[in-house]
């Protein structure tokens, strides 16, 4: 049951068979009824220590919710993390202005589509184009650096993490709720922000851990509240494998992003419609789907954020809506009730399948005036109806972030 507290932003729940708390930064917005359901499961786990933080943008995922912090003591739970380990956020101010940007935006939007690959990457179907065929120069020279000797040893050890598109896929968006949009802020200046992750190679990597944390705990798993939450000992072989298959996933999409980024920077500086300009303004790239070791209350912790930001005090971060709504930068405040993090967005309503029943193309055209995007039918489970208001997830955790600056999409380009 939810325990008042007037005096702090966030409710607290601590239900009969809790290890411990939930404090929850969902004031003013929905929170279905199964990720409530969601969040006692993981309050149930033993090894979580302290309370669970619920972000404002929470809603139902595998396992675990997305929009939650989890902090544990001797185990991480590979579902809690996530399948598209390291997704994150990058955004770059550039000194371009509103005024310098032609009036015709579908060019700038092609113009980036062709430049970055994206969509599916899977079978002969009508959006087959989201890898590499021949991959540039700039990705086979991070690969062979870094990424692809440390990616080798870990396939070494657990050759089912191999596939054929881990360098085709390094530089390419992905689909879904991934993104990259031209935006204006405040002062219309021209940002760049985009959205993606580690892509199939993290998805291999999070998906084949999961399964394996179910096969290391055997019949103990039919004693976990979900399966899903099966777990990883510290101390095992398979949990410092994950550890470092993890963080692996996690620099690789953060590379993808500093590569989509400098793609994506070069098609405009091409454009002959925009004058000559620079990007190196000012600059955040952070992940909010991973786990990292962090001490917190004067105990050393592994802290999970499934669909979460760190904010640290003074710490850099971006805080998107939908494809209709404003995005964020962020300056974290460092609040110790919350693990200091934030939202990674707004957060869904509705999945994507009721999504795509609900809203008609005429919906989204309308909820996407002024955005030079996708307006089919294959979009619409991206729509801004299924996300929650951006405005009241904000206000929900007020003392968790201050905003830096409010940017607009006039261009956004999706899988």
């Amino acid at each position: 049951m939810a325990t008042p507290h007037d005096d702090t932003p966030y409710e607290v729940f601590h239900d009969p068979g809790q290890s411990v708390p939930i404090k929850a930064w969902t004031r003013g917005v929905p929170v279905e009824p199964e990720a409530r359901e969601q969040l006692r499961n993981i309050a149930s786990l033993p090894f979580v220590r302290g309370h669970v933080a619920v972000m404002p943008d929470v809603h139902l995922g595998k396992g675990a919710t997305i929009g939650s912090v989890i902090p544990t003591k001797g185990a991480i739970v590979p579902a809690a993390v996530g399948v598209d380990i390291g997704c994150g956020m990058m955004a770059v101010k550039t000194t371009l202005a509103a005024a310098d940007l032609p009036d015709d935006l579908k060019r700038i939007r092609t113009s980036i589509e062709r430049a970055v690959p994206h969509g599916r990457t899977s079978g002969r179907t009508w959006n087959d184009r989201g890898a590499f065929r021949e991959p540039p120069a700039p990705q086979v020279e991070v690969w062979n650096r870094d990424l692809g000797p440390r990616f080798e040893r870990i396939a070494e050890k657990h050759g089912r993490i191999r596939n054929s598109n881990h360098l085709p896929h390094l530089g390419t968006l992905g689909t879904g709720n991934h993104f990259i949009e031209v935006c204006l802020d405040e002062a219309d200046a021209v940002w760049i922000v985009l959205h993606s992750g580690s892509r199939g190679v993290g998805n291999r990597i999070g998906t084949y851990f999961i399964e394996l944390a179910k096969a290391d705990m055997g019949v103990h798993v039919a004693n976990l509240p979900d399966r899903d939450l099966a777990y990883l000992e510290e101390g095992t072989e398979h949990f410092g494998d994950y550890v470092e298959a993890v963080e692996w996933a996690q620099d690789f999409a953060t590379a993808n992003r500093r590569l989509m980024m400098a793609q994506v920077l070069g098609t405009l500086s091409r454009e002959r419609s925009l004058p000559a300009f620079s990007a190196d303004v000012m600059a955040v790239n952070c992940h909010h789907n991973y786990v990292a070791r962090e001490r917190h209350g004067g105990e050393d912790l592994l802290v999970t954020r499934k669909g979460a930001v760190r904010a640290g005090a003074g710490e850099l971060g971006i805080i998107p809506g939908s494809m209709g709504a404003r995005t964020y930068i962020v300056r974290g405040r460092g609040n110790p009730e919350s693990f200091e993090s934030c939202s990674h967005g707004a957060g869904r309503t509705m999945s994507r399948t009721a999504a795509r029943k609900r809203f008609t193309v005429e919906d989204h055209r309308a909820a996407t005036v002024g955005v030079e995007c996708r307006k089919d039918p294959r979009v619409l489970d991206e729509t801004p109806m299924a996300y929650k208001d951006i405005d009241a997830v904000m206000a929900a955790q007020e003392d968790l972030v201050e905003v830096v600056h409010t940017l607009k999409q006039v261009v956004c380009v999706k899988g």
